[in-house]
């Protein structure tokens, strides 16, 4: 279990890749569990969005899934994704308390002119950091250049969001 965790860490820094899991199902799906576990155990601590987050994470994980599943096959490599998929749930999950911990604050200090600039640095800094993550997965995965892959990375993040805010519109304001 802990030489797990410990590859999920080395998949988030940057130094070893999907090809370093095994393809099983049974991996996939605990990771699928795990990182939904630590999500919704940070975010019962930390909610970082007001609404049903529950929600969203449930959302996010099923279009994490079909994304995966549909890029793997428009690039001819379906065969990759027991281990793509469960990279990228890996890499999350040992960085979701940090990335809930950024959101919470960017919330908490949206007002305080204080700690904005600093808080919204380190959300860059940890949106540049998972972007770099997924983008080296996908380079793994695709075998394309890392540009390709940030792009592909971006553009799942842009449609993610048009996905949860198509399901769970914003309240118009009174």
């Amino acid at each position: 279990m802990l030489s797990l965790v410990r590859l999920y860490a080395d998949i988030a820094l940057l130094r070893r890749g999907p090809e370093d899991l095994p393809a099983s199902l049974f991996l996939l799906v605990a990771t699928v569990v795990a990182n939904f576990l630590v999500n919704f155990a940070v975010s019962l601590v930390l909610p970082p969005i007001a609404g049903p987050w529950h929600m969203h994470l449930i959302v996010d994980i099923a279009f994490t899934l079909a994304w995966c599943a549909a890029l793997l096959r428009v690039f001819g490599r379906p065969e990759r994704f027991l281990q793509t998929t469960t990279a990228v749930f890996g890499y999350q999950t040992v960085l979701a308390p940090l990335w809930i911990a950024t959101a919470w604050l960017a919330g908490r200090f949206q007002d305080d002119e204080l700690w904005l600039v600093p808080v919204a640095i380190l959300g860059l800094g940890m949106l540049a950091w998972m972007l770099a993550a997924n983008g080296r997965i996908l380079r793994s995965a695709l075998e394309q250049p890392m540009p390709v892959c940030i792009g592909l990375v971006l553009l799942q993040t842009f449609v993610g969001q048009l996905v949860l805010l198509g399901l769970f519109p914003s309240p118009a304001p009174p």
